[in-house]
């Protein structure tokens, strides 16, 4: 293979790995998102929950019994906890899924890569890279994305 065959053919598997990449970030970024906001509003309705009762004390359990014409204020403070302790686990879930499968360092790994493999896509179109310093580049980038799946993800050997 000669050396413009071989650009040719890192150029297919850089674009390769950027589609890859690409649909692993359409997947992931949700989820990340997802996982964050629920912990987020989880932990803030947790705290929600206990503030009332935390705070007002006794009068603010009346006042509630009072609004909500209930026979005993015991109940307020029954469903507060029962509420706040759901928030809590919750919260304390999602952020676990979240930290366990390391879904925002693999999202940040994933778009670092991809900004890293069009700048050394641009440099190869323009002839600024010599092969065998791209081929090295290519695989140094995608190292770092092994948790990326992707079939035909083979680095072209100078």
């Amino acid at each position: 293979m000669n050396e413009e065959e071989a650009r040719q053919k890192l150029t297919e598997n850089i674009e390769q790995r950027q589609s890859s990449i690409k649909r692993f970030l359409r997947r992931e970024r949700p989820r990340r998102n997802r996982l964050t906001t629920t912990s987020v509003v989880g932990s803030a309705l947790a705290v929600g929950f206990t503030a009332g009762p935390g705070v007002g004390g006794p009068s603010f359990a009346a006042g509630v019994q009072g609004a909500l014409t209930l026979e005993q204020s015991s109940i307020v403070w029954q469903v507060l906890c029962l509420a706040a302790m759901v928030m809590s686990v919750v919260a304390a879930v999602t952020t676990n899924l979240a930290n366990s499968h390391s879904v925002a360092e693999k999202v940040s790994a994933a778009e670092a890569c991809n900004t890293q493999l069009e700048g050394l896509q641009t440099a190869l179109t323009f002839g600024h890279l010599p092969l065998e310093d791209a081929v090295q580049l290519y695989q140094q980038y995608t190292a770092q994305v092994s948790f990326v799946d992707d079939v035909a993800d083979k680095a072209t050997a100078t």
